[in-house]
C-alpha cells in the first residue's frame, strides 16, 4: 500500500504532509519506538522527536521495523526530525515535585489529568513527562513545578550529524530575535545536509514582522522551509476547539506571502481537516502535525501490551494500526 504513496517531499508539495510529534522532551523509549512503528506503517511523512541519542535510536528502530513489516521502499521512509529551542519554551520542560510533600488524603488529581501516564505514587516519571503543564493548576497544595532546558548547539550538532537526522525544527517566539540568530549561526552549516527546516512559533500581535525577520536571518536557505503555526501547544486531545488557534495563525501566515510551506500544529485533532475544509483553506495548507491527539489514541493500547514490541502482540498491533491509520487517512484522503 505505502509503495503507491508519494515521498515525504511530494506529500508536502501536494498538501497532505502528515507529521507525528512524539514530543520535544518526551523520552519514553518503548513508547516512542512503537509510536514510530504504527504511524510509519499508517503513512506518516515525518516523525518529530527530542534531540536525544536514545530517543533517536528508538524512533529509528520503529521506522526500520515498519519498513520490514510493510515492505515499502526507502524513498517512502518518513523523515526523522529533531526539535531545538532558542530559549524558554513549554515544549522543553518537565514537571517535578516531591511526593513526600503530598498530603495523605490528597485525591491526586495530577494523576488523573496527566495524558502521558507520567505521575504515580513516586512522583513524576521523568521520561514520560512532555511538559503539557496540566498538572500544575490542579495540584491542591501547589507543589508541582517545572524545569526547563535550552538546547546547547555544541552538544546537539555532533549528535545530528552522527545520527543522520533528516530535519530540524526550531522553536522560537516573538522577542527571541537575538537568541534565534545565535542558534542559527551555529546550526546553519548543517542545513545543506537537511531535507527540511521547520520553524515553529506561537501567535502574537507582531508575529508576521517576526517571521519576516527570521526569513531574512536564515537566507539564503539550502533546503525547503516549513512555517509551523503552533496554535495551542500540547492540547489536541482536550477537545475540538483547540484546533482554532493554529488555523487562525495559519491564515495570518498565508496572507503574509512568506516563502515556505505552512503547516499546522498545537491543538490539532480530528476536527482540524474538517474545519480547514469549511473555511476553504484545505488546499492552501501543506500539512498538519499531530502530537498529543495522535499519541492519545495509541497510548492506552501500549499501556496494556503483553509484549514490549507492539508487533509481537497481534491484537494490540491491529488496534494501534487502525487508530493511527484513521488519523493519517483524514489528511491523505
Amino acid at each position: 500500500m505505502l509503495d503507491k504513496n508519494p515521498s515525504p517531499l511530494q506529500s508536502l508539495v501536494a498538501g497532505h504532509w502528515f507529521k507525528l510529534i512524539c514530543g520535544a522532551s518526551y523520552q519514553d523509549l518503548p513508547t516512542i519506538r512503537n509510536l514510530a512503528l504504527a504511524y510509519t506503517i499508517a503513512g506518516a511523512d515525518c516523525i518529530d522527536v527530542a534531540a536525544d541519542r536514545a530517543v533517536i535510536l528508538a524512533a529509528k528502530e520503529g521506522i526500520e521495523t515498519a519498513e520490514k513489516i510493510a515492505g515499502f521502499s526507502p524513498n517512502r521512509r518518513p523523515w526523522l526530525m529533531v526539535s531545538l529551542n532558542d530559549g524558554e519554551d513549554p515544549h522543553f520542560r518537565k514537571a517535578v515535585f516531591n511526593p513526600q510533600l503530598c498530603p495523605v488524603d490528597c485525591p491526586r488529581p495530577c494523576e488523573k489529568i496527566c495524558p502521558a501516564y507520567a505521575i504515580d505514587g513516586g512522583g513524576v516519571i521523568e521520561q514520560r513527562c512532555y511538559g503539557c503543564g496540566r498538572c500544575l493548576p490542579v495540584c491542591p497544595p501547589q507543589i508541582i513545578e517545572t524545569r526547563s532546558r535550552v538546547c546547547q548547539p555544541a552538544e546537539i550538532i555532533p549528535l545530528i550529524i552522527e545520527m543522520g537526522v533528516d530535519a530540524i525544527e526550531i522553536h522560537t517566539q516573538v522577542g527571541h530575535g537575538e537568541e534565534f540568530a545565535r542558534l542559527w549561526q551555529a546550526i546553519a552549516p548543517l542545513t545543506k545536509n537537511l531535507k527540511i527546516l521547520a520553524i515553529s512559533c506561537q501567535d502574537h500581535e507582531y508575529i508576521i514582522d517576526y517571521l519576516h525577520y527570521l526569513r531574512e536571518t536564515i537566507s539564503p536557505l539550502s533546503c525547503p522551509l516549513i512555517w509551523q503555526t503552533d496554535g495551542r501547544p500540547m492540547s489536541g486531545d482536550i477537545g475540538k476547539g483547540t484546533t482554532h488557534p493554529a488555523i487562525n495563525m495559519a491564515k495570518k501566515v498565508l496572507s503574509s506571502n512568506l516563502a515556505g510551506f505552512v503547516q499546522l500544529a498545537g491543538g490539532t485533532n480530528d476536527h482540524t481537516v474538517t474545519k480547514l475544509q469549511q473555511l476553504g483553506l484545505r488546499k492552501k495548507i501543506a500539512g498538519i502535525a499531530y502530537g498529543s491527539y495522535a499519541r492519545s489514541l495509541i497510548l492506552p493500547i501500549l499501556e496494556h501490551l503483553d509484549q514490549l514490541n507492539l508487533e509481537n502482540d497481534p491484537q494490540a498491533y491491529q488496534e494501534a494500526l487502525k487508530a493511527a491509520s484513521m488519523v493519517v487517512a483524514q489528511l491523505k484522503a
